[in-house]
């Protein structure tokens, strides 16, 4: 009930959609799970990594919470049900980020063509080799989102240089993470863009610790509502 097939322009309920997969060799689609759709503004597109999926119970509870702050989310798949099958035997295409980041560009694309969702602000949510597809986005299109997060990414590994990324970005990282952390750090200093790296103090690279992912959300939701619900001229 209150899914949605196919890429439609216009009309969809919340619940199942199915995203277009740039490049597919079998022409398969995405699967994603779209919420919140009725509340006031902005979307948050999650972008997975590392071998997850669009049920990741990590990027669920904080989308959760951005639902529960009055934000649509859009949790997808990069990887379609073939591939995943040999991922998991290879673990190839989670590393092929110029596969992933032509996934997430392809998937604005669709958001860009809903009349439910094409009039908000987006922001992108990457986690792990996530956040790596989301920072090229971002790159190669700068006006495709407003912000982007990310939780635990590795920026490193993004295809395209940080002084290209010139979307506010904060990053998130436990504080225990050090490899990470320092990955981290070292991009944030190369952006032009506004940038902030986030510790979560005593977490490392799961916020598995008591509390951990709570921050982790806090911190989203903060960033997610001063950039997709202000205007972005605010004065000073």
């Amino acid at each position: 009930m209150g899914a949605e097939r196919g890429n439609h322009g216009a009309g969809a309920a919340e619940g199942e959609v199915l995203l277009p997969a740039s490049g597919s060799a079998s022409g398969e689609q995405l699967g994603g799970d779209l919420a919140g759709v009725d509340n006031r503004d902005g979307l948050v597109v999650f972008v997975h990594g590392s071998g997850s999926s669009r049920h990741s119970p990590r990027n669920r509870a904080v989308a959760t919470g951005l639902n529960r702050a009055g934000f649509a989310t859009l949790l997808m798949d990069l990887l379609t049900p073939t591939e995943h099958a040999s991922d998991e035997r290879t673990g190839r295409l989670r590393f092929d980020i110029e596969l992933l980041t032509n996934r997430v560009l392809g998937v604005l694309d669709w958001v860009s063509e809903r009349a439910d969702l094409n009039a908000r602000r987006v922001g992108l949510f990457g986690a792990s080799t996530g956040a790596a597809a989301a920072l090229g986005a971002v790159a190669r299109r700068p006006r495709a989102a407003r912000a982007v997060v990310s939780r635990g990414g590795r920026p490193d590994l993004a295809p395209d240089r940080p002084e290209d990324v010139h979307t506010p970005t904060l990053l998130i990282v436990g504080e225990r993470d050090a490899e990470v952390l320092r990955l981290n750090e070292n991009f944030a200093r190369r952006i032009p863009a506004e940038q902030e790296v986030h510790r979560v103090p005593g977490a490392t690279h799961l916020f598995e610790e008591e509390g951990a992912l709570e921050q982790v959300g806090q911190a989203a939701r903060a960033w997610f509502t001063h950039y997709l619900f202000e205007p972005s001229s605010t004065p000073s």
